[in-house]
């Protein structure tokens, strides 16, 4: 089974790094790719499960390539396609596009159709009506290449673990008033939605995040945890 955890030397050498982007510009194309599949799957509907797999498979995917060859919207998109059918929530190739739209500016949206070979390509402009749907069935055929090379970068290895179950796991330990817990949890939870806007699935298990989120938490509501 393939290992999915770097450590911090391999963070400052990534792909995009190497091709001149800076590390504070990768964070935020990480932070904005793992929001553009949060905020795409949330109005699809999607369970929090697709969701973060997604997010994980988007962060895998960039170890190995840069966000210089693949820009992050077409790859956030096809992430998301491909968590919808692992976790058996599958979502259409051309409804993630069309909530992409919506979800997107111009500019950002403009990421999709720009296949290089494709750029002369007067269907590429989207700006007349009849080359709408034209576009649109370009842009669902860029996510399905794009799917080919994400499935063999992620080396075909589809389950993802999450903070998540491990957090309700330690949750059910916990000894005191109810509502506290509540308050904790859920705070906790949304530790590990902001979490996955960062590297640190790249970096830690998911049982660890787990802990260290409940601990912050824990401090936070002033909520004595036992050991």
């Amino acid at each position: 089974k393939p290992c999915w955890y770097w450590d911090k030397k391999d963070l400052a050498h990534t792909p995009s790094q190497l091709e001149g982007l800076d590390p504070a510009t990768e964070a935020r194309y990480r932070r904005e790719g793992a929001r553009f599949i949060f905020d795409v799957g949330t109005r699809l509907g999607l369970h929090y499960d697709t969701l973060a797999t997604g997010i994980i498979y988007f962060h895998r995917f960039y170890m190995f390539h840069s966000f210089k060859q693949f820009p992050r919207y077409v790859t956030g998109a096809c992430c998301l396609f491909l968590a919808g059918k692992v976790e058996e929530t599958p979502k259409k190739c051309k409804d993630i596009i069309k909530t992409a739209r919506s979800l997107l500016n111009d500019v950002q949206f403009g990421q999709f159709g720009d296949d290089p070979k494709q750029r002369n390509n007067p269907l590429h402009k989207g700006s007349s009506e009849t080359g709408h749907t034209e576009c649109s069935h370009m842009h669902t055929e860029e996510v399905m290449v794009l799917e080919r090379i994400l499935l063999q970068t992620i080396k075909f290895d589809l389950q993802v673990e999450h903070p998540y179950q491990f957090l309700l796991k330690y949750a059910k330990q916990l000894k005191g008033d109810k509502n506290k817990i509540q308050k904790l949890v859920q705070m906790a939870w949304t530790f590990v939605n902001d979490s996955l806007c960062t590297t640190l699935s790249l970096q830690w298990e998911p049982e660890i995040i787990a802990v260290a989120v409940m601990y912050l938490a824990g401090r936070l509501c002033k909520f004595e945890i036992q050991e």
